[in-house]
Formats: C-alpha cells, sequence, structure tokens
C-alpha cells in the first residue's frame, strides 16, 4: 500500500507544475528520438556496408596466392584450383565457396576501345543470397561466349543485351589474349569493379581467354556462422591443399572497415551522451524547482512523522516517471520514423535539395543515397536505461537537500 500510495502521489505532484514537466518530458523524447533516428540511420548505412563486404564483395574469408592481395597481378593464381575447392568444402562450417578470377582488358563495342575487367565466376556457386549473382539464373545466361555486363559499365558506354563486345588482353603467360562475346543481361551489383566495369563471364571462358586452365585469383568463403569465422579460417590454413596459400577473415582483408564500424560504435555512443544531458537536465531542472518549492511542505510532513527516506522515495518515482515517460514518447516518435521509412528508403540525396538518387563507390563497394533505416532493440533499451540512470542520479542532490531539512526552519519559510 505504501508503495502505491506513493506512486500516486509522485504521479500527482507531476501536474503541479504542468509548462515545467511537459517541458522536461519534451527535452527527455527529444533526446531518445535524435538516438534512435541517428542509430537507425548508422545502422541502415552499415548493415548495408556490412552485407556488402561479408557478403558478393570480400565473403566471410578468402584464399588466395601469398602478395595476390598487394599485387593483383593476372600470374599470381591459386593452381589447382579445384582440389583446393574441394578441400574448403569438405570442412563443416562452410556454406557455400567459389572461385573467382580477374583480370583487367580492352573491350571494344565498334571501333572504339575502353577500359573493363573480366570476371570470371561459377555461375551455380554465386547464386546463392551473399553471392555476386544472387536469385538469378546465370547457368542459362552464361558459358559459350555469352557474359552478363554491370549496369553502370553498361550505361556509360550504351551496351545492351544482345551486343557483341570484342575483348583485348593479356593471358597468364603474357601472350595476347582476345576473343568475341555477347552480352546476355545488364546486371547490378553491390561490388563497384562488376557494376562499373564488369564483364562478368563462367570460369570456363575466363579460363579460356586468359590461359588460366584449373586456376584462380581468389576463392571467396562462406561459413555458416561469422561468428566463427576465425576458427574456420584456422583449420582450414593447416589443410595440405591449402598449406601453400593464404587464407585470411574478412577483417584481415579489410581492416579498415573494421575501424569505421568501430567509429560507429563510438559516435552512437556520443549521441547516446546527449540522451544523457537532455533528460539530466530536463529531470534535475524538474526537481531541483520542485524541491524549493515544496519546501514548506516537506516540512510539514517531516514535523508529521513523515521520514526523509519516504520523501527521497517519492522524489526518485518522480523523476523516473518523468524520464520512463518521456523516454517512451521519444521513442514512439523513433519507431513511427522508422515505420514510415524502412520501406520506402530514406533518401539523402532529397533531404539534401537533389531531385534524383545518387551512386557512389567506397572502397569497392557501390553505395546509393537511399538508405533504409534499420533499428534495434538495444538501441532502444540502450536508451531507457540511460534515461533511468540519469533519473537516478539526477535526484541526488535533492535528496541531499531533504536529508539536511530541519522542519521547524523549513515550515517558517
Amino acid at each position: 500500500m505504501t508503495g502505491t500510495s506513493t506512486l500516486r502521489i509522485a504521479w500527482r505532484n507531476l501536474g503541479r507544475n504542468r509548462k515545467r514537466s511537459v517541458l522536461a518530458l519534451a527535452a527527455i523524447a527529444l533526446g531518445q528520438f535524435i538516438f534512435l533516428a541517428v542509430a537507425a540511420l548508422m545502422h541502415g548505412y552499415m548493415d548495408e556496408f556490412h552485407g556488402s563486404i561479408t557478403g558478393p564483395m570480400i565473403g566471410h574469408a578468402q584464399v588466395h596466392a601469398p602478395v595476390w592481395l598487394d599485387d593483383r597481378s593476372i600470374d599470381i593464381t591459386i593452381d589447382n584450383v579445384t582440389s583446393a575447392l574441394d578441400a574448403v568444402r569438405a570442412d563443416p562450417s562452410v556454406e557455400h565457396v567459389s572461385a573467382r578470377i580477374y583480370a583487367p582488358v580492352l573491350t571494344a563495342l565498334t571501333e572504339e576501345g575502353f577500359m573493363s575487367f573480366v570476371v570470371g565466376v561459377d555461375p551455380a556457386s554465386e547464386s546463392h543470397d551473399d553471392g555476386l549473382l544472387p536469385g538469378l539464373d546465370a547457368a542459362s545466361l552464361m558459358g559459350e561466349g555469352r557474359v552478363l555486363a554491370g549496369s553502370g559499365f553498361a550505361r556509360r558506354y550504351d551496351i545492351e543485351p544482345g551486343a557483341e563486345l570484342a575483348l583485348v588482353g593479356q593471358d597468364v603467360d603474357g601472350s595476347i589474349a582476345s576473343g568475341l562475346f555477347t552480352v546476355t543481361q545488364v546486371i547490378s551489383s553491390p561490388v563497384d569493379i562488376v557494376n562499373n566495369l564488369g564483364i562478368v563471364m563462367t570460369l570456363d571462358d575466363a579460363g579460356e581467354l586468359l590461359a588460366m586452365y584449373d586456376q584462380a585469383h581468389e576463392m571467396v568463403i562462406h561459413t555458416r556462422d561469422l561468428d566463427t569465422v576465425g576458427e574456420t579460417v584456422a583449420r582450414l590454413s593447416a589443410v595440405p591443399a591449402l598449406v601453400d596459400l593464404e587464407v585470411l577473415t574478412w577483417r584481415e582483408i579489410v581492416p579498415e572497415m573494421v575501424g569505421m564500424f568501430e567509429m560507429v560504435d563510438v559516435m552512437l555512443l556520443v549521441v547516446l551522451g546527449i540522451v544523457f544531458v537532455a533528460a539530466a537536465a530536463g529531470i534535475a531542472n524538474t526537481m531541483l524547482m520542485a524541491t524549493f518549492e515544496r519546501k514548506h511542505e516537506f516540512g510539514m510532513l517531516l514535523s508529521l512523522g513523515c521520514g526523509p527516506s519516504r520523501l527521497a522515495r517519492m522524489i526518485t518515482v518522480e523523476a523516473v516517471i518523468l524520464g520512463l515517460v518521456g523516454v517512451v514518447i521519444g521513442t514512439a516518435l523513433g519507431l513511427g520514423l522508422l515505420l514510415i521509412t524502412q520501406q520506402t528508403g530514406l533518401d539523402y540525396a532529397a533531404l539534401g535539395g537533389a531531385s534524383d538518387s545518387y551512386e557512389a563507390s567506397y572502397k569497392g563497394l557501390h553505395l546509393s543515397s537511399l538508405v533504409y533505416p534499420r533499428l534495434y532493440a538495444s538501441d532502444v533499451l540502450a536508451g531507457m536505461i540511460a534515461v533511468f540512470l540519469t533519473a537516478l542520479l539526477s535526484v541526488v542532490w535533492p535528496i541531499m537537500r531533504i536529508a539536511r531539512m530541519e522542519p521547524m526552519e523549513a515550515m517558517r519559510l
């Protein structure tokens, strides 16, 4: 009963000065809303980054010949790639593995030549959700001289399905490589080299063009559990078929991206600090003013036998209610924004006044100005915990004043 009465009195006291309580609620709600909005946008961007890196771009791990990552020369290859692929597939933690070939070539559609990049893949191994050709029946579109073209590449040079491309380059032995290929489909990819320069063909066609027989430049691995990729890489490194090759996790291949993810976490902590400040300013001001205004009332209650601990509980409950109501309002606003934008996306170009979305490339990733916000339960919980702790800290000073309060002196004032 005591707890119920304390809660009822605390709630009633918040309505004494409604204007001040509303301002405090607005500050807390705004802080929580800003935190959730920023968190959702950052998660949307970084999840796209992470999905592209550990998806079609890098995979969870890679296998290649030593120094190939530094040099990327066409003659630094994985030999006996079929045996190497079989060895990787034998590991129970590996879900997908695919070999790839990369080579710069000169391409001609008519008489004018332009730079492009051959990407040799196994269509069957790249058709899963994290492959280069997700959801595409690539086997029916590729092989025997039939290729795919990246959308940016095709748009730049007016390449359409049915176009015949003449490719000239250098094979693995240093001789001239050339061939005629027909574009069957234009594809869009989050991997920049595919989207803007890529001519995607089968491993057999690429091997025939570049004299790479049972060879590849890299093997891209997707494990069943990303969290255990380090253990998988350690096992694969000891496999005889891979012992002379380099087996690396995605974190080792693109450490700068790992740094970006960590920086985003720091930024979210900074924004969460704003929630702390907003909550502290609103709650502390409300509680301090309430303590000064009700000094006579507190003195009378103390003289009637109400202990300081009861008053302290009442003040604390008021602060907690104020904080939690504010954070619930802010959370509702944040979830409302998420529901509105998570399906349609939020276009930064439109927010900046541009009429069209833009596309950009960064570290091999193909990015769009259109972002789909994502929010995690941990974000909402973090804001609530932050405000709850702030509410407790904000009443320390008012409670200390009540503890030192003399009933008769308070009543005289």
